[in-house]
C-alpha cells in the first residue's frame, strides 16, 4: 500500500519532478565544463587609474616581485655570462675521413689529397659545435670535460663552422669533435636563474598598500600584482577541486531556483510546458559550453563568445521579461567561472539589454544585422569610455579588443539558423515562421483558394477580424491571424458540402442522411490536421484547426434529426465535434469570429439590431456550452469582443445605397 502511494505521488508530481531534474542536471553540468584550476583574489584596477575600492591593506607578509621585463633582463644577463660545457668525441675524426672517402667515390674531380690535408688540419686543432641558441657564442667561456675534470677554454682556440671556407666540407664531411653538452649547460643556467633575486622588497601584514581615491602609481601597481600572485599561490596550495565544484553547484542551483520562482509567478505557461523549460536549459548549457571552451584556451578572449544569442532566442520564442531574466541568470552563473567577473557582467548585461530591446517586433531577417550592429556598438562604447574613466586618457585602447567585439557581433548572426533548429527540436513557433505562413502564396492556402474559394474568402475575413480583436484585448495577433487563415483547410477534401462553396443551388446534403452529413462536416477537422502535417504546419497553428469548433454540435443536422425522427434514439456523439475546446485567447477569439462571420451571411436584413442580437446569441451560446472555460479570456475581454464584432459585422454586411441609373441620352444632351 505504501509503495502504491509512492507511485501515485510520483506520477502526480511527475511534471514538477521533471523540471527539477532538468535544472539539477544543468546545474551539475555547468561547473564540470570549466577549468578546474582557479585563482586567488584579484582586484579591479589599472595603472594610472583611481583606486575606487576601500583601502587595501596587506593581509599577510609578502615580497614585492620584479616586473616580467626586469626578470627577463636578469635572465638575459645570466645567459650572456653562462659557461658552456663540452666533451671530446674521439670518433669524430674517423667518421669525417670515412665520409670524405665516400664522397670522393661518388664525385669526380675532387682533390682528395688537399681536402684530406684540410680535414687533418681542422681536427688537429679541434672542430667545435656552435649552439643554436647562443648567437654570441664566441664571448662565452668553454669548459671541456674529461670525466669529472674540466679545462677552461675560449671559442677562439677551436675551428668553428664559420671558419671553414669549403661548403662541401662543412655540410657533408665535418663532424664536431668538441661536442656541446646541452644538458650540463642547462643545469648551470637553471642554477644561475634560481639564485637570481626576483623581489625588490617586502610588505608587512597590516601595511596599507593604497587608499581609496588614490592614484594607482607604477610602484603601487607592482605591489598589488605581487599580492595577487601570492593569493594565487595560497589558493593553489589549499585548492580542493570537489569543494570548488560543490560551491559552484550550489550557486547554480540557487540561480535556477530564482528563475523557477520568476516563471512560476509571472510566466506559469512556460513552466507548465516541459519543452519550453528544456529549451531554456539547453540554451544556458550551450552558452556555458562555449564560454568554458574559450576560457580554457584563451581566457582573455572570453568576450568573443556571443552570449547575446541567449536573450535574442528567448525573446523571439517568448517575451522581453523572460529574455531579460534568463540572460541575467546566465551571466550571473558564468561570471563566477570567468576572469574579471565585474567587467564580464557589465559588458554582457548592457549588450544583452540592448539586443532584447532591438529585437522587439522581430519579423524580418534584416533585423538580425541591426541587432548585430547594436551589440558591436554597445561593446565598443563600453570599452572606449571604460578605458577613459579608468585611465583619464584613451592611450590604453588596443584595436584588438574592437576585433573581438566585431567577431562577437558576427557570431551573433548564428541566432538565425538556430531559430529554425530549435523550432524543429522543441515544436515551438516564432513570429518569423508565422510571417512566412501568413502569405496567401503558401502551398496550403493556394490549394484552399483553388479548390474551396468560398472557404478561402471566409478564412481571410476571419483572419483580419481576429487580428484586430487580439490587438484590442491583448495577445499574439499574428498567431491569431495565421491560425484563422488555416483553421478550415480541411474543407478542401469535400468543398461542395459546405455552403460557402456551393453554386447553382445544388446541395449534396439533400441526398444524404443527417448523420452522414454531420459526419462529413465533422470530418473537415480531421482532414485539416492531416493536411497540416502534410504541409508541416507548426503545432501552434494546428491548435486552431482542432479547437475552432470545440466540442459543439453540428446544430443544423442535429436539430433536423430530432425534429424529423422524434421517436428514434439519437447518439449525440454522432453530431458532436471531437474538440478540444479553446485553451488560449487566440483560439477562443477565432472560434467566436468563425461562428459570427458564417452566421452573418445568412441574415436577410443585416441591420444594427439583427447583427447585435446574433453576436450576443453566439457568444452566449459558447459560454453556456462551456466552450470558453479553458481559455484566459476575462468578462471584460468578452465584452470588448462583443462590441467590436458588432461594429465590424455591421460595417461589412450593412445594406448598400441603391444608386439610380443615369440616362445616357440625357447625359449626351448636356
Amino acid at each position: 500500500m505504501q509503495l502504491k502511494n509512492i507511485i501515485f505521488a510520483t506520477v502526480k508530481h511527475l511534471p514538477l519532478l521533471t523540471k527539477v531534474l532538468l535544472m539539477l542536471v544543468t546545474s551539475a553540468l555547468i561547473p564540470l565544463m570549466f577549468p578546474s584550476d582557479g585563482q586567488g583574489e584579484h582586484y579591479d584596477y589599472a595603472e594610472g587609474s583611481i583606486w575606487r575600492n576601500d583601502d587595501l591593506v596587506a593581509p599577510f607578509d609578502f615580497s614585492v616581485q620584479k616586473t616580467p621585463s626586469e626578470i627577463e633582463q636578469q635572465t638575459a644577463a645570466a645567459k650572456a655570462e653562462l659557461t658552456l660545457y663540452y666533451h671530446y668525441d674521439p670518433t669524430a675524426y674517423g667518421r669525417a675521413v670515412e665520409q670524405l672517402n665516400t664522397l670522393a667515390r661518388h664525385r669526380d674531380g675532387l682533390n682528395l689529397k688537399q681536402l684530406r690535408r684540410t680535414v687533418d688540419s681542422i681536427y688537429s686543432i679541434g672542430y667545435v659545435e656552435t649552439p643554436e641558441d647562443m648567437p654570441d657564442f664566441e664571448n662565452h667561456t668553454l669548459i671541456l670535460l674529461d670525466g669529472n675534470i674540466g679545462s677552461e677554454h675560449t671559442a677562439n682556440e677551436y675551428v668553428t663552422a664559420v671558419d671553414v671556407a669549403s661548403h662541401l666540407l662543412r655540410d657533408s664531411v665535418l663532424v664536431p669533435s668538441i661536442v656541446y653538452d646541452a644538458n650540463r649547460t642547462r643545469v648551470e643556467l637553471d642554477s644561475r636563474i634560481s639564485q637570481m633575486v626576483t623581489s625588490t622588497g617586502m610588505v608587512k601584514q597590516g601595511q596599507r598598500i593604497v587608499a581609496k581615491g588614490e592614484t594607482v602609481t607604477p610602484v603601487t601597481a607592482r605591489i598589488i600584482a605581487s599580492l595577487e600572485q601570492e593569493n594565487d599561490k595560497l589558493f593553489r596550495d589549499n585548492y580542493h577541486p570537489w569543494g570548488r565544484y560543490a560551491g559552484q553547484l550550489i550557486l547554480c542551483i540557487i540561480s535556477f531556483v530564482a528563475l523557477y520562482m520568476f516563471l512560476k509567478n509571472t510566466r506559469h505557461s512556460i513552466l507548465e510546458d516541459n519543452r519550453k523549460v528544456t529549451f531554456v536549459m539547453v540554451l544556458v548549457l550551450l552558452a556555458s559550453a562555449a564560454t568554458a571552451l574559450v576560457s580554457s584556451q584563451r581566457p582573455e578572449l572570453v568576450l568573443i563568445v556571443p552570449l547575446c544569442i541567449v536573450p535574442i532566442m528567448v525573446r523571439i520564442f517568448f517575451d522581453m521579461r523572460v529574455a531579460l531574466y534568463v540572460h541575467i541568470i546566465t551571466i550571473i552563473i558564468l561570471a563566477n567561472m570567468v576572469p574579471n567577473p565585474f567587467e564580464f557582467i557589465f559588458y554582457q548585461l548592457i549588450a544583452g539589454m540592448m539586443s532584447i530591446v532591438t529585437v522587439r517586433n522581430f519579423e524580418s531577417r534584416s533585423k538580425f544585422f541591426v541587432v548585430s550592429g547594436v551589440i558591436f556598438l554597445s561593446y565598443a562604447l563600453i570599452y572606449t569610455f571604460g578605458v577613459l574613466s579608468q585611465e583619464s586618457t584613451l592611450d590604453g585602447i588596443t584595436l584588438d579588443r574592437y576585433l573581438v567585439f566585431f567577431l562577437n557581433a558576427l557570431l551573433t548572426l548564428l541566432a538565425y539558423p538556430l531559430i529554425f533548429v530549435f523550432e524543429r527540436m522543441f515544436g515551438l513557433t516564432t513570429n518569423l515562421t508565422l510571417m512566412e505562413l501568413s502569405s496567401t502564396n503558401t502551398p496550403a492556402l493556394r490549394e484552399l483558394s483553388r479548390n474551396a474559394p468560398g472557404t478561402f474568402q471566409h478564412s481571410m475575413q476571419v483572419a483580419n477580424i481576429s487580428e484586430d480583436l487580439i490587438n484590442e484585448i491583448g495577445g499574439n495577433a499574428l498567431l491569431a491571424k495565421v491560425g484563422a487563415l488555416y483553421h478550415d483547410i480541411g474543407k478542401v477534401a469535400a468543398p461542395l458540402y459546405f455552403t460557402e462553396n456551393q453554386n447553382g443551388g445544388f446541395n449534396p446534403h439533400d441526398e444524404l442522411e443527417y448523420r452522414e452529413s454531420a459526419a462529413i462536416i465533422i470530418q473537415h477537422v480531421r482532414s485539416g490536421l492531416e493536411l497540416a502535417k502534410k504541409y508541416h504546419l507548426p503545432s501552434a497553428v494546428q491548435d486552431f484547426i482542432r479547437t475552432h469548433h470545440g466540442t459543439t454540435m453540428t446544430g443544423y443536422f442535429y436539430a433536423k434529426q430530432r425534429n424529423e425522427h422524434p421517436d428514434e434514439p439519437i447518439d449525440a456523439a454522432d453530431f458532436q465535434y471531437p474538440g478540444p475546446t479553446p485553451f488560449s485567447r487566440e483560439t477562443a477569439v477565432v472560434m467566436i469570429v468563425d461562428s459570427v462571420e458564417a452566421a452573418c451571411k445568412s441574415l436577410k436584413n443585416p441591420d444594427n439590431e439583427a447583427i447585435g442580437r446574433l453576436v450576443d446569441q453566439i457568444v452566449d451560446s459558447k459560454i453556456s456550452q462551456n466552450q470558453l472555460q479553458n481559455c484566459d479570456l476575462t468578462f471584460g475581454d468578452i465584452s470588448r469582443v462583443r462590441n467590436m464584432l458588432k461594429t465590424k459585422m455591421l460595417s461589412i454586411y450593412h445594406a448598400r445605397i441603391s444608386y439610380p441609373v443615369v440616362n445616357s441620352q440625357t447625359t449626351n444632351r448636356k
